[in-house]
């Protein structure tokens, strides 16, 4: 029963109240309930409580005013003795909301401290970014003596698949008009002989259109000069890239700091980190800032105490990172579906909410469309691996919608993997069956051949197998991670990590409730999705790193990154002492120390052993020198007809096709099964093969000229049976692998030996006219020609 309610009167009649006399505390909790209680000493507006008789608490009479400020809550106490059904949880709810305390706004001080603390971290991000980007730019100059070279000297430097990118950058500069160099890029005939090429979709040209169109646009033609605008524009992007990692670095770990550290580390092993001292266009060097980026909004949209406004921004940068880096790089969303594997464990093991993770898969699912549409419908994204696994893990949700409860839910729970396995197979098969595409099957056929679950003589699967970025990592680059301390940290690190995160999971598979608050206390750093992901992550790349060393360039950033958190981060510390029972010295106060100090002690190591050697190649002035190279191209400039189209090593007409605009029989590209053969067969000047079989497939491609390269026709290889030559023998049936790979008879001398010599019938096919120390030109003679 609720205690009878006052009214106002004459004292003892009407509108007084009888209490039964109780302790002090019975009767101050009786009247805190019905509003009128107040802290014991102090005055009150209805005067002093007398005792009446027989221990009755006599009141005064309230005047008017008072009882009617009053009668509201007494009113309210009165309806909620019998509330209604409908109305029980709309009180309940009021009644939790007030008792709900009102959070005190942080003292000044607190504030300004967190306020220095983002704004230096800020700063230190932003300055490490442009310092590096600078320091890229001064490398750059000073290795190649960059701005004391002619241009064409210059584009010389641009080798390979690095040429023809920049070469179409070029192209859209001297486009009368916009729209007229997308439609020469889009239907590209002045390039490949015979060959009308879509360059934009094919190649990846996104970069250089963008590049272009600011260059224009911001009229840096009066300013700069277009190659230094480029590499400028690469080389910011490589500070976007050390910044994201570093702001990566300091969301996992709480300080700024651990970006500091970051950056150190990959800066020291920017050999193992990035290519970009050796290839600058690149689409990786384009394309992994974007993915960095990704990476760090993800990070923070996977915190748990994250606000509604920061994970909005940081689901819209994830968004917008997403697309542009799947963009910029025809390969990026194998990398992405290793990203989508991660979230998928992450996500069922009930380490996140499932709501986050679906919402990524959306951003997959919203780029890879968007992306098709603007890459001319490239059906290689409709038949990548993403997208099949994104769908099927968003069916997979539904399916466990539906079945939220009983014996079939914990069902459909165990067999959670093998539904993710085999709908993704299933849908991405019956994708390629349906959607025409023309998907990079020569990959497959090299993994095969890489994990030797075949053997081919094909001379493009074994040239690839022989290249040094496609082998497994060599004995010096574990040694330049331990050298620099990256490497014996980061596997501190991830162990710490990942035996904290099986913790975890067997709590969940126990049952147990996780916390929604892991504090510094608790030493469970794998509770935190974030850094479940992270090593999930970082355990894929790594597996694909020790396999395919070229794949280095994409697990060693985020080596640094994971290494540089976890030495800074108090957290992973205590989960350490939680496990040794550290009683001696109080765990939090040794973390603490531990997570300033051992940076500290790396930073000081590394700056005293390895500051000197970068200080030492910004002052040591290199000069790239090939002369040869230059004399050829300028003779292929002047005295080659317009109309000529060269043939010769891939790398080789790469160049040709920058420095002199020339069109070309092949080029150093692997994702056209045409090209693939045009390589396979230009390449046949350095086999044993009779000068007509030669003549008859340089003809076949309208070729007028030939380059016989001497660093290939004499190669003297480390690595046994890789040599190009080597490589022809074996493909073409002159090597008995049974008898020690000796040489068989063959009438045939090797072609590129041979034409040298001038002698019939050589001479009858081909005429010498340029040569040098490096390279040999000869026309191709007409069939006119021949026949007299």
């Amino acid at each position: 029963m609720l205690p009878a309610l006052w009214f106002p009167g004459r004292p003892g009649g009407r509108g007084w109240r009888r209490h039964r006399r109780g302790t002090g505390q019975e009767v101050g909790a009786r009247r805190r309930r019905v509003g009128l209680g107040r802290p014991r000493g102090s005055a009150t507006r209805r005067g002093r409580e007398t005792p009446g008789p027989a221990g009755i608490i006599m009141v005064p009479p309230v005047p008017a005013e008072t009882m009617a400020e009053e009668e509201g809550p007494a009113i309210e106490l009165r309806q909620r003795k019998k509330p209604k059904s409908s109305e029980n949880k709309e009180s309940v709810k009021e009644e939790k909301i007030d008792d709900t305390p009102v959070p005190e706004r942080a003292p000044k001080h607190v504030l300004f401290q967190r306020f220095a603390k983002i704004f230096i971290g800020c700063l230190a991000a932003v300055t490490s970014g442009m310092m590096y980007a600078l320091y890229l730019s001064a490398y750059h100059e000073r290795k190649f003596w960059f701005s004391n070279r002619q241009e064409l000297e210059r584009e010389i430097t641009f080798q390979g698949d690095s040429a023809i990118y920049y070469s179409y950058y070029k192209d859209m500069l001297k486009a009368p008009s916009f729209e007229r160099g997308v439609y020469e890029l889009t239907h590209n005939n002045k390039t490949v002989s015979l060959k009308t090429i879509n360059a934009m979709q094919q190649m990846s040209l996104y970069p250089e259109l963008i590049a272009s169109v600011l260059y224009q646009a911001t009229g840096s033609n009066e300013i700069i000069e277009p190659v230094y605008f480029y590499i400028g524009i690469v080389f910011g992007l490589q500070g976007i890239y050390v910044t994201a990692l570093f702001v990566t670095s300091w969301l996992m770990s709480g300080t700024w700091l651990a970006g500091m550290l970051t950056v150190a580390w990959f800066i020291i092993n920017r050999v193992d980190t990035t290519r970009i001292e050796y290839s600058i266009p690149l689409r990786e060097n384009w394309a992994l800032p974007y993915f960095a980026c990704q990476v760090a909004a993800l990070t923070g949209y996977l915190k748990s105490n994250l606000n509604t406004y920061g994970e909005r921004f940081c689901y819209l940068l994830m968004s917008a990172s997403t697309y542009m880096f799947m963009m910029m790089w025809e390969y990026s969303h194998y990398l992405l579906f290793l990203q989508a594997i991660s979230l998928f464990l992450l996500d069922s093991f009930s380490l996140e909410q499932s709501d986050k993770v679906h919402e990524v898969y959306k951003i997959y699912i919203f780029s890879l469309f968007l992306g098709y549409l603007l890459q001319f419908e490239n059906s290689a994204l409709l038949v990548s691996p993403l997208l099949s696994l994104v769908v099927a893990l968003m069916l997979i949700k539904c399916l466990q919608l539906n079945v939220k409860k009983g014996i079939v839910a914990k069902i459909m729970k165990a067999i959670n993997f093998y539904l993710a396995c085999t709908l993704t197979v299933t849908l991405n098969i019956i994708m390629k069956t349906f959607v025409p595409h023309k998907e990079n099957g020569h990959m497959l056929k090299f993994l095969e051949v890489k994990f030797g679950l075949n053997i081919t003589k094909n001379f493009t699967m074994n040239w690839l197998l022989c290249q040094e970025s496609l082998q497994a990592p060599s004995q010096e680059f574990f040694l330049r991670l331990t050298q620099s301390s990256l490497l014996p940290f980061y596997i501190l690190v991830l162990i710490i990590c990942f035996l904290s995160m099986m913790q975890v999971i067997f709590r969940r598979i126990n049952r147990e409730s996780l916390k929604e608050t892991v504090t510094l206390e608790d030493g469970r750093i794998g509770e935190r999705p974030e850094i479940t992901y992270h090593v999930i992550h970082t355990i894929l790349l790594g597996s694909l790193a020790m396999i395919i060393e070229g794949l280095k360039y994409l697990w060693t950033p985020y080596v640094c990154m994971l290494a540089a958190f976890g030495v800074c981060s108090p957290e992973l510390w205590m989960t350490l002492f939680k496990w040794l029972r550290l009683r001696t010295v109080h765990p939090i106060l040794l973390a603490l120390i531990l997570s300033m100090a051992v940076p500290t002690i790396i930073g000081l190591s590394l700056w005293k052993e390895f500051f000197p050697r970068l200080m030492t190649e910004l002052t040591e002035l290199q000069e790239f020198y090939d002369p040869d190279t230059v004399e050829l191209m300028t003779w292929i400039k002047r005295q080659a007809p317009v109309a000529a189209v060269f043939a010769g090593s891939p790398q080789l007409m790469g160049a040709i096709k920058l420095c002199t605009g020339w069109m070309v029989t092949s080029l150093p590209f692997y994702n056209d099964d045409d090209l693939l053969k045009r390589n396979e067969n230009i390449y046949q000047i350095y086999s044993k093969r009779s000068a007509e079989d030669i003549y008859k497939i340089l003809t076949s491609y309208k070729a007028n000229y030939l380059i016989i390269e001497d660093a290939i026709c004499n190669e003297v290889g480390t690595m046994r049976g890789c040599r190009v030559k080597d490589l022809l023998d074996i493909a073409n049936g002159h090597v008995v692998c049974e008898e020690g790979d000796k040489l068989t008879y063959s009438k045939y001398g090797r072609f590129c030996h041979e034409v040298k010599i001038n002698y019939s019938p050589y001479v009858n096919y081909f005429t010498r006219v340029y040569w040098n120390r490096s390279y040999f030109v000869y026309k191709i003679n007409t069939v006119i020609s021949f026949q007299s």
